[in-house]
């Protein structure tokens, strides 16, 4: 199979689909590879290295899309891109269609089979190919706060960890799966007082046991989170539903209970949000004030960081897409968990859960 890499167009994502050592298993394994000049340049690899690796550089995107029997990318095809997907072609990337209605029907304009990484499952049922960056948003949802809680940035001007005398900042955790685990993980490091939410009783006893009581656990209730966010310096949201769009924990009236120059972190923006009042930023414009609270909504925020992103990220994929090179759509028969990947297939919406989130039949 051609397999086809484009240069990511979104607002600073510096990330790559396939990074060369990934692209020297695809060539490896009887395939070949077309990528777009600089597409590696956001992680230092150069068109050099990429032609080293196997792979014959094109100049524009145009002619990836053209020519590839299958794309793979980081995120969600852009306007621009997605026009030039076809039927018979493979779309392997970050989706995350429920809260964006207009590239669903894109996809399905097209004709394109769409596999999301973010829908993927494993034996156990879990997301083994959005593990990795929530791994890394967990942890960068916390350096975001701290810079977000500086007075140079508006916020309360407070130091994450304080020092001995001073008191330091509390953090509130919405959701205790990967992000939540990993954000928790940095902000007890940093020495923040930190409150895990999460509905799972399981869960919270699984976390109380990893953090040897050094953060608080709660039961997710509409009361607890009113609770802990009116003493909150920093929220983080890291709440997810697979395939569906967040489920808004925190109203704008709630914002009146907190402190004012709070931080928000919604971690969920690629989903929708968990805050009624987040909307998508970017890195170049990264906060908004809202009822005087700080709202950091970056919808990609592991591009700031896209050496070790593209790195974890392909070290998940690359399994699955070498799977999808080697059988096509017959891929999805054999492989339970890649099937639950599949988004658009034929002009429709084949993910029910996706499917529902966007009202289309």
């Amino acid at each position: 199979m051609l397999v086809g890499v484009p240069k990511e167009i979104k607002n600073h994502e510096y990330r790559v689909g396939l990074t060369p050592g990934a692209i020297r298993e695809y060539v490896a394994a009887g395939h070949a590879a077309i990528v777009e000049t600089n597409a590696g340049a956001g992680i230092g690899a150069s068109d050099e290295v990429y032609r080293a690796a196997g792979a014959d550089i094109v100049d524009t995107a145009e002619e990836v899309f053209a020519r590839a029997e299958m794309v793979v990318k980081v995120k969600e095809p852009q306007p621009t891109e997605w026009v030039q997907l076809r039927e018979g072609q493979i779309l392997f990337t970050y989706l995350h269609l429920a809260p964006d209605p207009e590239q669903a029907k894109g996809l399905m304009a097209s004709g394109v089979t769409a596999v999301a990484y973010e829908t993927v499952t494993d034996a156990t049922g879990g997301l083994p190919l959005l593990a990795p960056m929530s791994e890394v948003a967990g942890r960068l949802s916390i350096e975001a706060a701290g810079t977000a809680l500086k007075a140079v940035s508006g916020g309360r001007g407070l130091l994450l960890g304080g020092v001995p005398g001073v008191q330091a900042a509390r953090v509130v955790v919405l959701g205790g799966g990967v992000v939540g685990t990993h954000a928790a993980r940095m902000a007890a490091g940093l020495g923040a007082e930190v409150t895990i939410i999460d509905r799972s009783i399981p869960r919270l006893r699984q976390l109380d046991e990893l953090f040897h009581g050094r953060v608080r656990t709660r039961v997710s209730t509409i009361q607890s989170i009113e609770d802990e966010i009116a003493e909150a310096d920093v929220v983080i949201g890291a709440v997810l539903v697979p395939g569906a769009s967040a489920p808004k924990l925190v109203t704008r009236p709630m914002l009146g209970l907190m402190k004012p120059r709070a931080v928000l972190v919604d971690v969920a923006i690629d989903q929708g949000g968990c805050f009624e009042t987040s909307h998508a930023t970017t890195h170049a414009d990264p906060t908004y004030e809202v009822d005087g609270i700080i709202h950091y909504c970056v919808a990609n925020m592991p591009g700031a960081v896209p050496l070790t992103s593209s790195h974890a990220l392909n070290n998940a994929t690359l399994p699955y897409g070498l799977a999808l090179a080697k059988d096509g759509v017959k891929a999805f028969e054999t492989n339970p968990g890649l099937k639950e990947g599949l988004n658009v297939q034929g002009g429709h919406i084949v993910n029910k859960v996706v499917a529902d989130s966007l009202h289309f039949a």
